[in-house]
C-alpha cells in the first residue's frame, strides 16, 4: 500500500509498506480523506518538538471499516468512522483519573507515532467512533472541531455569555462555531481581513481587524464596558494571551488552545485582581467527538465551508508546502487517501 512520509524536515514523498495485519481488538481500516493538522505542519518544516524522523503524519480523517471481529460496539465492515487518535498509556496519574487526554505518555497519531496518511491502518475497537451518516469529509473534520468544542467545555460556556476569540484561524472558527452552538455572542479578532470575512460568514456577531482597529475600543463596545465572560486564546501568541486577560470581565473565564512558543511576561496581580480562571486544554474525549458528530448530523452546523480544497496523495506534498506559506486565505486543506470500496 502507499503512505505519506515525511523523511526530515521540508521533505516529502510517497512510499510503498506492508499492509498492516489486525491484532486482537483491533480493525482494519481504509483511509478515505485527512485533514493536515498544523502538528503535521510543523513536522513538516521541522518545528515540532515531539516528532521523530521519518513519520507517516495525519490524525484528522474518516475511514471505511475493512475487517473487524465481532463486538459488542456494533460496528460492522463497510461503517463510515472516525477514531480517537491520541493513545494515552492508562497508567499515569492522568489517566488513572480519567484525564486521558492528557496522558503523560500522550502519543498522537502523526506524531508520537505514525498518522493516517496511509491506505489502510488498524485501530483498536475502542477508539473508532460511528460516523452516523455523515460524510467521508465531514468526518475528517471532527477531529479539529473537537480539538476547540473541548477548549469551550472547559469554561461551561452559558447561552447568553459574551465571548472573545483571539484568532480566526482553523481552531479559531472551529471555536466559534461551537460558541455559536451553544447560544453565546461571539467577537472574534483577527490580523487579517480574509479570516475575519470567513467569521462572519460562521456567524461572528462581531469581527475585530485588531492591525487596523482599537481591540480596546470594540471590545468595550461589545460589552457595553463590561469585558468578556469567556475568552478564547487560539493564537499561541503572547500578546495575544495577554489581550484575553486585558479583555476579560472580572471572574471571567479564560482558554487556551494556541501552543505557544515564546515567553509570556505580565504582572499577574491582575488574575488575582479580577479573579480570573485560566484554562489550558489538551486533545480531546471521546465524548467530544460524539457530541459534534451529533451536531453535525442535526444540520444545525455547516463546517464544510471550512475546506478550502482537497489533494490527491500524489500532490501531498504540494498541500504541505501551500500551508507552511499560507497567507492566512487557506483553513483546511484535505487529502483524499482512498475511496470506498464494496464489501
Amino acid at each position: 500500500m502507499k503512505a505519506i512520509q515525511i523523511t526530515k524536515p521540508f521533505e516529502i514523498g510517497i512510499i510503498d509498506k506492508e499492509k498492516p495485519v489486525c491484532r486482537e481488538g483491533e480493525a482494519l481500516l481504509r483511509v478515505l480523506y485527512c485533514g493536515i493538522c498544523g502538528a503535521d505542519v510543523a513536522s513538516f518544516t521541522g518545528n515540532q518538538p515531539f516528532t521523530t524522523y521519518p513519520r507517516i503524519p495525519g490524525h484528522e480523517f474518516s475511514a471505511q471499516i475493512v475487517e473487524i471481529p465481532e463486538n459488542d460496539r456494533g460496528f460492522k465492515a463497510g461503517d463510515i468512522v472516525t477514531c480517537n487518535p491520541y493513545f494515552n498509556c492508562g497508567e499515569c496519574y492522568a489517566c488513572k483519573r480519567g484525564l486521558v487526554n492528557a496522558c503523560h505518555d500522550n502519543q498522537t497519531m502523526g506524531v508520537q507515532r505514525d498518522g493516517s496518511f496511509q491506505e489502510y491502518i488498524t485501530m483498536p475497537i475502542e477508539r473508532i467512533i460511528d460516523g452516523k451518516g455523515l460524510s467521508a469529509k465531514e468526518l475528517a473534520l471532527i477531529e479539529p472541531f473537537s480539538i476547540s468544542a473541548h477548549a469551550l467545555s472547559r469554561a461551561e460556556v452559558k447561552k447568553g455569555d459574551n465571548l472573545l476569540i483571539m484568532g480566526a484561524g482553523p481552531i479559531g472558527l472551529f471555536a466559534l462555531i461551537r460558541a455559536k452552538s451553544m447560544g453565546a455572542r461571539v467577537a472574534i479578532a483577527d490580523l487579517l481581513e480574509s479570516r475575519l470575512e470567513a467569521a462572519k460568514g460562521y456567524g461572528a456577531d462581531m469581527i475585530i481587524n485588531s492591525k487596523t482597529e482599537s481591540l480596546e475600543e470594540k471590545c468595550k463596545e461589545f460589552t457595553n464596558g463590561c469585558g468578556f465572560d469567556v475568552c478564547v486564546e487560539a493564537c499561541g501568541a503572547p500578546e495575544t494571551f495577554l489581550s484575553c486577560i486585558e479583555q476579560a470581565a472580572h471572574g471571567a473565564n479564560i482558554i487556551l488552545i494556541g501552543n505557544g512558543k515564546r515567553e509570556t511576561t505580565f504582572v499577574h496581580s491582575v488574575i488575582l485582581k479580577k479573579e480570573l480562571n485560566i484554562f489550558g486544554s489538551r486533545n480531546a474525549f471521546t465524548k467530544d467527538f460524539e457530541t459534534l458528530i451529533d451536531l453535525v448530523a442535526s444540520k444545525q452546523v455547516d463546517i464544510l465551508n471550512m475546506v478550502s480544497d482537497v489533494y490527491t496523495v500524489e500532490t501531498a506534498g504540494a498541500a504541505f508546502k501551500a500551508l507552511a506559506n499560507n497567507d492566512g486565505s487557506l483553513n483546511k486543506l484535505l487529502i483524499r487517501i482512498g475511496d470506498e470500496i464494496k464489501l
